[in-house]
């Protein structure tokens, strides 16, 4: 990876519009050397998502707001090759709050959200998709969120994206029926039926919503997968089932609209009338949940009943291009960043030098 780091920082701040490659800047910097209780991390893949805009903007209202030319925020995956802390050594695989960047020094306080990972099976990559905080907030939000059960009829919005591309499977897993993705592609609904475990898709630039979730859900939805917001929200409170829960886990469709004038429920009214409840939830604050999904998620995938889907670009260069493929949805399952090319070496026999 050369002697440099090479970090992506902000430059400028998407106010009122989507976000652009010119909003960020490619810098090199020496690679750090740890103290004292600190270690050095070499990162492997790196992960978007569609929050991200909201840090470049104000922080999100979680995270302390990014100062322009401080590095951009995001998790990933590394591997550590120098340590002077008691709690890690030297290639071990960990996920934290790594930033836009090759490498990293940390204190392993809880700040950088640091998980060491164990399993050797699926690749690293998976770390910050299907088992990690995405594939944790696609279980949690299913499980415990919408309390999903054997026989419901489960709808999820944004289907073909990190989070949604495992509900599915997770519905299918608890015995749920049927299962219904919306997405905004042919190619992405055929993935949803082909792949992921939904019984049927609806592709909502193309098809009349309304119509089709009236034909797949005569009974009415019993959970309902947020990942979109907006219109797709509002009409789906239009088919809800009696004591139907819907679980806000996103809502990419309002996050390029006017942050002043956000998008207004029409039919919220349907809640009270179907005795349902709407419930947003902030995955970090169910952080001692995570071993329970990470165990009933890799048992899955060892039986072969749980798949993944990732959409992996090559190289640090990348990591502009891969969050605004999100917003205009060219993603293909978890967006990803593989930063380093020899990502598989590390702790399978692979080299563990430094530089």
């Amino acid at each position: 990876m050369g002697d440099v780091n090479r970090q992506w920082v902000l430059a400028e701040r998407p106010v009122g519009r989507a976000v652009r490659e010119s909003d960020f800047r490619l810098q090199e910097t020496p690679i750090p050397s740890p103290n004292s209780g600190e270690l050095l991390i070499r990162t492997l893949y790196l992960s978007v998502a569609p929050v991200m805009r909201q840090y470049m903007l104000d922080g999100a209202g979680f995270e302390k707001p990014l100062a322009i030319g401080d590095v951009m925020r995001g998790r990933g995956v590394g591997v550590v090759v120098e340590s002077h802390h008691p709690d890690y050594a030297v290639g071990d695989i960990v996920q934290a709050k790594l930033g836009w960047q090759q490498y990293v020094i940390s204190d392993g306080s809880p700040w950088w959200m640091m998980y060491k990972v164990h399993q050797r099976i699926a690749p690293y990559s998976t770390a910050i998709g299907v088992l990690g905080v995405t594939g944790f907030t696609s279980y949690l939000g299913l499980v415990d969120i919408g309390e999903a059960r054997a026989g419901d009829c489960v709808v999820v919005s944004g289907a073909a994206g990190g989070v949604g591309s495992n509900v599915g499977q997770i519905a299918r897993n608890l015995g749920c029926s049927p299962i219904i993705g919306i997405a905004g592609t042919d190619e992405k609904c055929r993935l949803l039926t082909q792949r992921l475990g939904y019984d049927a898709a609806i592709n909502y630039r193309s098809e009349n919503l309304d119509q089709r979730l009236g034909e797949l859900c005569p009974d009415g939805i019993d959970v309902f997968y947020d990942n979109v917001g907006g219109n797709t929200l509002d009409t789906a409170l239009l088919h809800l089932a009696r004591h139907a829960r819907i679980v806000l886990c996103g809502r990419i469709s309002e996050y390029l609209d006017n942050e002043e004038q956000p998008y207004t429920l029409r039919n919220y009214q349907r809640l009270h009338k179907r005795m349902a409840r709407m419930q947003a939830f902030f995955i970090y604050e169910l952080e001692a949940d995570f071993p329970r999904a990470e165990a009933a998620m890799a048992q899955w995938i060892a039986e072969g009943r749980l798949t993944y889907a990732e959409d992996v670009l090559e190289g640090i260069e990348q990591m502009p291009r891969a969050l605004m493929r999100l917003y205009e949805g060219e993603n293909r399952g978890k967006q990803l960043v593989r930063v380093d090319a020899a990502a598989e070496t590390y702790g399978r026999g692979g080299d563990q030098a430094r530089a």
